[in-house]
This record gives C-alpha cells, sequence and structure tokens, in this order.
C-alpha cells in the first residue's frame, strides 16, 4: 500500500468530522470552496452521514423549547390548512412561505412565485391582451405612471407566457435506476 499527503487530509477530516467538528469548520481548515468537498471526504461509509445528521436533529431538538413537540391543536392545523387554500388563484398557485402575506398586494401576474397552471394559458393569453389595449388607452390619455405600471405587468405576463410556451408538455427521461452496487461498495449478506 502507497500512502499519499492526500491520503492523510482524507484521514484527518474524517477523523475530526467523526469527533464532533463542524463540516464547514473542516472545509475552513483545508482551504475547500465549499462544504460539499469536505463531506466527500468525511462520509466515506453511508453510516458516518446518518449518524452525524442524528446527533445534529438530536442536539437541536435539545435546544428547542419542549412546548413546541406537542400535539398540534385543531385550531392550528386549521390554520395551517387555510393557508395553502389561500394560495390558490386563478392563474394557478402562489408560492409563497407558509405564514406570509402576499407582498405584491396580490398582483399575482407581476409576482415571480406565481406558479401558473398550464391548464390557465388562455386566460393568461387573455390578461396579456387586456393589457395591451389598456396600454394603448393610457398612452392615448397621456396617463404616464399608468403606463409606466402596465408596462411593468406586461413584462412579467410576457415573460410567464414565454416561459409557458417553451416548456410546453415537454417529457423529461430520467432513465432506468440502476440497481447494481456503488462502486467499492458491496453489500451485506
Amino acid at each position: 500500500m502507497q500512502w499519499r499527503p492526500h491520503d492523510f487530509r482524507r484521514i484527518f477530516v474524517t477523523d475530526a468530522v467523526r469527533s464532533g467538528l463542524p463540516p464547514h469548520i473542516a472545509a475552513k481548515i483545508c482551504g475547500h470552496s465549499t462544504v460539499d468537498t469536505t463531506i466527500g471526504y468525511a462520509a466515506i461509509y453511508p453510516e458516518d452521514v446518518i449518524t452525524h445528521h442524528r446527533a445534529f436533529i438530536a442536539r437541536r431538538r435539545a435546544q428547542r423549547p419542549g412546548e413546541e413537540y406537542r400535539d398540534l391543536t385543531a385550531a392550528e392545523w386549521d390554520e395551517f390548512l387555510a393557508h395553502f387554500e389561500l394560495r390558490k388563484v386563478a392563474l394557478g398557485t402562489c408560492g409563497r412561505d407558509y405564514g406570509t402575506p402576499c407582498a405584491h398586494e396580490n398582483a399575482c401576474v407581476r409576482c415571480r412565485l406565481l406558479r401558473v397552471d398550464p391548464h390557465q394559458l388562455p386566460r393568461l393569453e387573455e390578461i396579456h391582451a387586456n393589457l395591451a389595449d389598456r396600454l394603448q388607452e393610457a398612452k392615448e390619455q397621456g396617463w404616464l405612471g399608468e403606463v409606466a405600471a402596465i408596462e411593468t405587468t406586461m413584462a412579467a405576463a410576457t415573460q410567464k407566457l414565454d416561459a409557458m410556451r417553451t416548456a410546453g408538455n415537454a417529457t423529461v427521461h430520467l432513465g432506468m435506476p440502476d440497481t447494481r452496487p456503488a462502486a467499492g461498495r458491496s453489500r451485506a449478506s
């Protein structure tokens, strides 16, 4: 067996992370640009990853107040479900985080968090055409503030329409799953 300096680095990182050194600190010590490189060094065996994750979760739970782990009340569950019902809009679904209000005052066409339902393409096209008519009227009337607002909304609608048209009904081929063991690993018998 031949040892190279790089092998000692791998041993050091594995031992340090197993001993409790946080991976992001080990990454800094080793000069890695991302923590993923360090995790690759330290995660020689899948059980290392699982053990470290379970230990992390246990430490986090020990730091959290116990009342956070109680059963939900019916009112809390209803509030949670109601949030997702409120995310359903005419053009699709709002992707905002749980418990957050709409930052765009329900100007959904402008919002980057709107996930347009493909079945609503005709509705979005109708909105776009209506915006074009309103833009023409605003220009004729000299309503410069309205012109700017409509142009912003039209740009967002155009972007969403273009994205929907290019995505189309494209099927992504994921291939067949490979059930062979990963290289260098053997099955326990």
